[in-house]
């Protein structure tokens, strides 16, 4: 009895220290603290996740009106910071030890550790006491410890591959069972077009009667889905849309550009006093062949006559001058890495939000530079 009780003390003892030795992203004390109101507080307005559960990597704009806008990661406050652009007036970070929100001035990442990334592959966890983030660097084997201006670039430098690796995992999980659970679940007359963000579509689905309970995980991929697939369904094609006749090769690909009408875009060219339609599937091909036609064979002497592309979500037929890009986002088109053209700047930072990328504000923005980093 003696040796069963002190074999029970030591098998006691090792679960204790296990669970000692466990990084636990989620809130755990009173010092945790949400700064937005409103029914959609309790999710980043970026991509969704639940602040609490992933509080310990928890980021935050206090701006000018006196509100607060707060992320679940320091890679969604990157991708919502044009939206806020001239009305921040402090950025915090929570410290991963004591859980209070502090200034990012003050603080010290721990980047690369053992602890997996939030919205990223690499992790990057804050302390506002250097020496506390020098111990969790020995214990989770960080590879380096630096301050905010550091880890914001070293962020933003990984939004690209970070924004890839997310978007596979949607692509081959999120989305699939999210459509499952919607079908199963949920009513099928929720009006999406009417909310501002993802967090607002997850308070609708939570607290709107619409669904069946759902837990946290499962909430999140309904959203995700309804989000990012659903209300964006590449299969819709509009009525004003580029009609592509079937016979048409992309001139620069060589590809028939009906099978993409999500992507069509069209030259109209003059030569030798005749007008010709010039079909391409995607923007990049196109601004390929506008930067340099005689490199595409029998067009030289040409003259442009006007420039057409489609608009990512509306999926209409619009002046190509006039359209703004997004480029280095998760989307790929029929040649990959694509110029996704909108119609509205507000559009362009939506998708943003979403896929990650930067605004490239007209056609006569962009820059062989641009397209040969696409083609990379």
């Amino acid at each position: 009895m003696k040796k069963l009780l002190i074999v029970s003390m030591f098998l006691l003892s090792i679960v204790i220290f296990a669970q000692e030795k466990k990084f636990v992203k989620s809130a755990q004390t009173e010092n945790a603290t949400n700064l937005q109101i409103g029914d959609s507080k309790d999710w980043c307005s970026v991509c969704g996740m639940n602040l609490k559960m992933f509080y310990k990597t928890n980021h935050a704009y206090k701006l000018d009106d006196g509100t607060a806008t707060q992320y679940c990661s320091i890679r969604c406050l990157i991708a919502d910071k044009h939206n806020h652009e001239g009305h921040i007036e402090k950025t915090l970070v929570a410290d991963a030890k004591t859980e209070k929100l502090i200034d990012v001035a003050d603080a010290h990442y721990v980047v690369g550790s053992k602890v997996p990334g939030t919205m990223t592959k690499v992790s990057k966890i804050a302390f506002a006491n250097k020496e506390d983030a020098e111990a969790f660097s020995k214990k989770k084997s960080g590879k380096k410890i630096i301050n905010f201006e550091t880890v914001y670039a070293l962020a933003k430098e990984q939004m690209v591959a970070d924004n890839k690796m997310l978007m596979k995992k949607k692509q081959m999980k999120v989305y699939p069972k999210g459509e499952k659970l919607y079908a199963k679940m949920c009513n099928k007359d929720i009006a999406l077009p009417k909310f501002e963000f993802i967090s607002d579509l997850k308070s609708h689905l939570k607290n709107g009667n619409v669904c069946k309970k759902l837990n946290e995980k499962e909430l999140q991929m309904v959203a995700l889905y309804l989000w990012e697939v659903k209300s964006k369904d590449a299969s819709t094609v509009s009525a004003v849309s580029i009609d592509v006749p079937k016979d048409k090769k992309c001139p620069v690909c060589g590809m028939f550009v009906y099978k993409y009408p999500r992507w069509a875009a069209v030259l109209e060219i003059e030569k030798t006093d005749k007008t010709d339609k010039l079909y391409f599937d995607g923007v990049k091909d196109l601004m390929k062949f506008y930067m340099n036609p005689e490199e595409w064979g029998k067009y030289k002497d040409i003259k442009i006559l006007k420039v057409c592309v489609t608009d990512y979500y509306k999926q209409t037929k619009m002046d190509g001058k006039k359209a703004i890009y997004v480029i280095n986002s998760n989307i790929y088109g029929p040649m990959g890495n694509e110029l996704i053209p909108f119609s509205t700047l507000e559009d362009a930072k939506t998708f943003i939000q979403d896929h990650g990328g930067e605004v490239v504000k007209s056609l006569e923005d962009v820059t062989s530079e641009m397209i040969i980093k696409l083609d990379e």
